[in-house]
């Protein structure tokens, strides 16, 4: 249950801090919006003014674009809003991305925005924020979503990409524009020499440059429109988002092999429905464990859940004693982590929750 004075309550237009007036994370245009990271899901077009965090400017700029007015504030330093004290801390979902803390007469509330807890070369890690209430998104919230270290997942997509190569064909790997796209080419930099040319779609290197612009180290790129007529695309990686599955772009590229990066390819029935050569296991969002880690950490008095399985993380919660409740927010438009529905919503008795909760993992996933 909200509390009778809330600093963030849900209204039509997205959480408004009323002692402050302004929106975090408003889904339709506001005079002020503070911004935890670039997603669409987060970030709307045609705000009067935008406040996000200094590593976030390129990619929200980007995103909302250049005529915008946008204010930055450096992880960890603090704006007075109107008698209300915000900052931001690293999520460590995207470049950029952060938590906005805020306070006002002595109480804290943390908004969580989206976030993952495992170190990624493109962007700043986690940090837990103290507070007296925290914003959680719980979008993998069921203890079936598990993931394994990224290192083995940049393994499987460098072996899988050879194996195109030593079959004729080219390599797709599907995955979000914004974020996703720059952890895979960051990670298989990582690894070493890379087996061959990077192309990337148009949406894909745009932000990739962004990412360049911000300062992220990235293998070189690119654009597919630009590639030459006699390009050899069997020895090519192309990273391009999901959008283009199934569509004339694909075409260009010859005997073609598909790929796809989500954390939603845990389950069977996404990769079945996906219908992809392979799917990779890799999510920007926490999973099961990571996700009760952190929101312990914060040592909050009150939780509140928000995008995804939110009544199962909100009665789990209950079930340990903590004070947990749902926040309702409402979104039609672009998603992340490859725009996959964030799953049903599950009552307590649903058969459905209980089979996510038993389902087995495939021997070959099995982390055990």
């Amino acid at each position: 249950m909200m509390p009778s004075k809330a600093l963030l309550e849900p209204t039509d237009a997205g959480l408004y801090c009323a002692a402050g007036d302004f929106h975090v994370d408003p889904w339709r245009p506001v005079p002020r919006a503070v911004v935890t990271h670039a997603h669409a899901d987060h970030a709307c077009w045609g705000c009067g003014k935008y406040l996000t965090s200094y590593d976030g400017r390129t990619v929200l700029r980007a995103r909302v674009g250049e005529t915008a007015e946008i204010e930055t504030l450096p992880y960890g330093e603090t704006l007075d809003i109107r008698g209300v004290r915000v900052s931001f801390h690293p999520a460590g979902h995207i470049l950029g991305s952060s938590q906005v803390r805020v306070e006002h007469r002595g109480e804290v509330w943390v908004a969580s925005g989206d976030y993952k807890t495992e170190p990624d070369l493109t962007c700043a890690s986690f940090e837990p924020v103290r507070c007296h209430t925290f914003i959680s998104e719980s979008t993998f919230g069921l203890p079936i979503y598990r993931w394994q270290p990224q290192e083995a997942v940049f393994d499987e997509v460098l072996g899988w990409w050879r194996s195109n190569q030593e079959a004729g064909k080219a390599s797709l790997v599907m995955a979000y524009a914004l974020g996703k796209s720059q952890r895979i080419l960051a990670g298989l930099a990582a690894k070493g020499d890379l087996p061959g040319p990077i192309y990337t779609h148009g949406a894909v290197e745009v932000m990739t440059r962004a990412y360049r612009a911000a300062g992220v180290a990235l293998p070189a790129t690119t654009y597919a429109g630009d590639a030459e007529k006699k390009t050899d695309w069997s020895r090519a990686l192309i990273v391009a988002p999901p959008s283009v599955q199934g569509t004339p772009w694909l075409r260009r590229f010859g005997p073609i092999s598909t790929g796809f990066a989500s954390g939603w390819m845990r389950i069977r029935g996404p990769r079945r429905r996906k219908s992809v050569d392979r799917g990779f296991v890799l999510s920007d969002h926490v999973d099961w464990p990571s996700l009760l880690a952190a929101i312990d950490a914060t040592g909050a008095e009150r939780v509140l859940l928000t995008h995804g399985y939110t009544s199962v993380v909100a009665r789990w919660l209950q079930e340990q004693g903590k004070d947990a409740g749902i926040l309702a927010t409402r979104y039609t438009g672009e998603r992340d982590d490859a725009s996959e529905p964030e799953g049903p919503v599950l009552g307590a008795n649903s058969d459905a929750l209980n089979l996510a909760f038993s389902e087995e993992r495939p021997a070959e996933e099995s982390t055990a």
